[in-house]
């Protein structure tokens, strides 16, 4: 009760939300008539992926990949929870069909499952919808959660954790990243639990072996050093661009914020003191100066094969909002500068554990990072080769699935 409650309130508040912020409009938006607008898939052999948002879809990627290779005559079906999910892959998806999950209320999940009728249904990451798990089980659906990882202070090993702990046993098999995570859920008694590593290695290697070129990006950064700033936030910009301005950083940049609304973008333009240009005055016809200092990827979906240009890269959200992925930059063999707030994030300290990042929590330490790193001898293919080395996922979650 206190669960649907909840799940009650937040759509409430998604509403009213959604008459201020872009984002809560659209996920409000985005789940109009969409029991009109969903195809039948009656006859269908369907397998549900559900993802919270892009990060999680890249983390699956593999595997929707791999099981649509064994099994061709499959049915892929993509679920989003957010916008930032579902708006980047609603045309480009993996899957056969892709759409908003509608929010887990009983009557919700009901309904989709027996419109849906999954054979198999794969959770990335930490998506726990209790109510369409609950019913996924009572139809006999296949449950899976694929590169789970989990930590002492979650919700699951507490006190009050008690619904979300039955939650895990309702999943047939849990794929997770590290083998705490396994011995975490050993304690509460879920022992259908493989290490299987991370399938996002999996991934960013695949990007790399697409060797995609960016037609705007290629020219001005042939020949260049390269500094990308990836998924920035302006605590990370207040710490960086000092460093740009001065010329200390040696080389061109790239600034991708996540955030790309026009008040962050130009706030980023106006602490800059050096020549720079948008992206998206490039893609309008604008030509990019071989000179320009900066440029600006004030638009999504860019960031993760631009990339491929850099040498060196800062990742944002180690301030607080959250680290993003370490990984990408890293799959090109650049090494990774971040935010001091990582802890939630194990990669980040495997990373430096490993020589190939570092942790900053000034302007002084940001500098000795990037000074480090600038000029440490073959530090590229190190990075590379731990990528490397990590790499294996997604054939252990696949040939597990085959043995059960």
């Amino acid at each position: 009760m206190l669960y649907n409650f909840g799940i009650f309130i937040y759509g409430i508040l998604m509403r009213i939300g959604a008459l201020f912020h872009p984002k809560a409009k659209k996920w409000v938006n985005g789940r109009k008539h969409f029991w009109e607008n969903i195809p039948s898939f009656q006859n269908e052999q369907v397998v549900w992926f559900h993802c919270a948002s892009l990060g999680e879809y890249e983390q699956g990627k593999p595997i929707m990949e791999a099981w649509k290779s064994e099994h061709p005559n499959d049915l892929i079906l993509v679920t989003f929870f957010s916008p930032s999910g579902y708006e980047n892959m609603k045309n480009k998806s993996v899957g056969d069909y892709t759409c908003y999950l509608p929010l887990d209320t009983k009557r919700n999940a009901e309904k989709f499952i027996a419109h849906v009728t999954p054979k198999a249904a794969f959770f990335i990451k930490y998506e726990i919808w209790i109510n369409y798990l609950k019913i996924a089980k009572k139809n006999k659906v296949k449950l899976y959660s694929v590169s789970a990882s989990f930590r002492k202070n979650h919700r699951f090993f507490k006190w009050y954790g008690g619904m979300f702990r039955k939650a895990l046993f309702m999943f047939d098999h849990i794929f997770v990243q590290h083998e705490l995570s396994k011995e975490l859920l050993a304690t509460i008694g879920v022992n259908e639990v493989t290490v299987s590593g991370d399938t996002r290695y999996d991934r960013v290697a695949q990007r790399v072996e697409e060797e995609k070129e960016n037609p705007i990006i290629a020219p001005w950064a042939k020949d260049e050093s390269i500094f990308v700033m990836g998924s920035s936030w302006p605590d990370d910009e207040e710490i960086v661009i000092p460093y740009i301005n001065d010329f200390k950083i040696n080389s061109k940049v790239i600034i991708a914020p996540h955030e790309v609304d026009r008040g962050h973008i130009h706030q980023i333009e106006d602490r800059l003191k050096v020549n720079y240009q948008l992206y998206t005055n490039i893609q309008n016809g604008e030509e990019l100066q071989r000179h320009t200092q900066v440029l600006i990827l004030d638009c999504i979906g860019v960031l993760a094969d631009a990339y491929r240009y850099g040498q060196l890269a800062y990742v944002g959200g180690g301030f607080g909002t959250g680290l993003h992925n370490i990984l990408e930059p890293a799959a090109f063999g650049s090494p990774v500068i971040f935010g001091p707030i990582h802890k939630k994030f194990p990669e980040a300290q495997e990373f430096i554990d490993a020589g190939i990042a570092k942790s900053c929590d000034e302007n002084k330490s940001f500098f000795e990072a990037y000074t480090f790193f600038k000029n440490k001898v073959g530090i590229n293919k190190t990075v590379k080769d731990f990528i490397e080395s990590k790499r294996g996922a997604t054939r252990i979650v696949m040939e597990t699935l085959t043995n059960l």
